[in-house]
């Protein structure tokens, strides 16, 4: 899914390939759908969460999802292209919400040296603060960089410039922990196991 939504992003694929966007765009936007429906199941009907508090940003991620895969679609559908592109980025945010809280939280635990304002119920101050800032920053991040597309203003563009720049080393941060402390060692439990 990660990667049927980064080909949607590529500008190159999209002009050139504009069948393939857009039936790997309908395959996205099924997939998220399924990912965002199963998680909210999973969550409130199955009973699957850790607490009830801790659980309201991946809700809300879910609903969002919905949100902006409908309003991505139905723009397509109109051929109102930049409308749709809005939207689809911020379906590709939403959709990747639950990777960016791993990368976001493994960060903070890196930079902390530890747990700080985090508990092992994800309903600590930083764990809510996380499980909302994990879909909302970037797309926050995303309307200002559609804001110094639209801008005539050098220092918007610097603006949107150095937020992004920042944003990247936030999320190189966040792979490098979550490299060290999740997937590191399982991995090396995994080869140990095979070799």
């Amino acid at each position: 899914m990660a990667s049927s939504g980064l080909l949607q992003i590529i500008p190159k694929i999209r002009k050139t390939y504009p069948k393939f966007h857009r039936w790997n765009g309908r395959v996205f936007f099924a997939l998220g759908l399924s990912g965002a429906v199963t998680g909210l199941y999973l969550t409130w009907g199955a009973g699957i969460r850790f607490s009830d508090i801790g659980a309201l940003g991946v809700t809300l991620n879910g609903v969002l999802i919905l949100v902006a895969i409908f309003f991505a679609w139905k723009t397509a559908v109109k051929k109102q292209f930049v409308q749709h592109q809005r939207w689809a980025v911020h379906a590709f945010i939403l959709v990747n919400g639950v990777w960016t809280f791993r990368l976001f939280l493994m960060g903070w635990y890196l930079v902390n040296q530890g747990q700080n304002g985090n508990n092992n119920n994800l309903d600590g101050p930083m764990d809510l603060t996380i499980s909302f800032a994990c879909y909302l920053l970037p797309m926050l991040f995303a309307e200002l960089i559609f804001w110094a597309k639209r801008s005539k203003t050098e220092n918007v563009k610097w603006l949107a410039a150095m937020t992004t720049s920042i944003a990247a080393v936030i999320t190189l941060i966040g792979v490098i922990a979550a490299a060290m402390m999740m997937w590191g060692p399982r991995l090396s439990m995994v080869f140990s196991t095979i070799f």
